[in-house]
């Protein structure tokens, strides 16, 4: 154990020595900034045991549950435009190298890295929870919006059919949700998200990054690939299922001139709107986007460093409101011109419908008993 600065991670957090996880966005694991203390791996006398160095080049996902007692959370972000969230997830191994949600991991006493990919914690009563709070006699029914801040369709998913059962719960109480997503597996639940768009009681959005195949591996390595996340947004518009694209984030020098090109093939695949976003490099994101940046574009990693600090004012982060996820500056203004540009070109600036509070009613309580008033 040696004491350390957590705003600069050395060079031995590179877990796997000269070798970097396959399959994995993050290569290290950042110190724990609420940590006095960080352990460092030494892997000296693991230099001819190729075995367990494979072991490193290949970390496997763990699983943890989480007995939490509440599933719903608030928000009162101006810049968020809805106000409850939830969460079957926290971590993601989807393991995408920019993403925003990685500090959280840290409130766990984890590392927002390696960590934040590979120690996934699901919540196994998270269905339960979310009928507890429906029937709750001061609910006043409005969107909640699932996956707030980890992806509610990540892997996991597969194995634990937690947001399968918040949507089979949604649909009996006639909840309104909407979902955010950058995986084809939503389609599996095609059948619930059909009957709850013939209620209007929900809305998707497909994060799409990037349509090169290649980068989308590497900076989004457990994703779907972009070509399956325009067949969903196909399929789902196809069902009736309103679906917007969330353009997102755009990273300046890296992904801002695909802007273009994947508003038009989200128009052409059924999407009813768009929006944009900017990326943001918030605490122990630094680092560790950073730390990609320098393996997979070393000789672009500066420039594209400082097209990032162009949109935030010198920084990697806007922490103010209503400016964190458009920027600021002239390279933001001109991003955000490309898009609203293309956005209007092929008629997806109009927003999509509102979901339909009106329907609501308490869900059924496990003994049966409804309630009275």
């Amino acid at each position: 154990m040696n004491q350390m600065n957590p705003n600069v991670p050395s060079r031995s957090d590179h877990l796997p020595g000269p070798r970097s996880p396959r399959g994995r966005g993050a290569a290290i694991n950042p110190p724990n900034r609420f940590q006095r203390f960080h352990q460092q791996a030494d892997y000296e006398h693991l230099s001819y045991d190729e075995e367990a160095l494979a072991g490193q080049e290949n970390p496997q996902t763990q699983y943890f549950p989480d007995q939490s007692q509440s599933i719903v959370t608030s928000n009162d972000s101006p810049d968020i435009p809805y106000r409850y969230t939830l969460n079957p997830y926290r971590g993601c191994s989807h393991g995408c190298a920019y993403c925003y949600a990685r500090p959280t991991h840290e409130y766990l006493g984890l590392s927002a890295g390696l960590d934040f990919e590979t120690k996934v914690i699901y919540k196994p009563r998270a269905p339960a929870l979310f009928r507890e709070f429906l029937a709750r006699p001061g609910w006043q029914a409005e969107p909640i919006c699932l996956s707030g801040v980890t992806d509610c369709y990540q892997p996991a998913e597969r194995r634990f059919r937690l947001t399968r059962g918040c949507l089979e719960v949604a649909l009996e109480a006639r909840q309104p949700v909407s979902l955010v997503t950058k995986n084809a597996l939503i389609l599996r639940d095609l059948d619930l998200l059909e009957e709850l768009a013939r209620r209007r009681l929900v809305h998707v959005s497909i994060s799409i990054t990037t349509l090169d195949a290649a980068l989308a591996r590497r900076m989004e390595p457990r994703t779907s690939p972009p070509e399956l996340r325009l067949q969903a947004v196909r399929r789902l518009s196809q069902a009736g299922v309103p679906v917007g694209v969330l353009v997102a984030p755009v990273i300046p020098g890296l992904t801002d001139w695909e802007i273009p090109r994947i508003v038009r093939a989200a128009a052409q695949a059924g999407a009813q709107c768009a929006c944009c976003q900017l990326v943001r490099l918030p605490l122990t994101v630094k680092p560790v986007f950073l730390d990609w940046l320098q393996r997979n574009f070393p000789l672009r990693r500066r420039k594209i460093e400082n097209l990032i600090r162009w949109t935030h004012e010198g920084r990697l982060n806007s922490p103010e409101f209503c400016v964190r996820l458009s920027g600021s500056g002239p390279m933001a203004e001109q991003i955000a011109q490309l898009f609203h540009t293309f956005a209007h070109k092929y008629g997806l600036d109009g927003g999509c419908r509102p979901l339909d509070s009106s329907q609501f009613r308490p869900p059924r309580q496990p003994g049966g008993q409804l309630w009275l008033f």
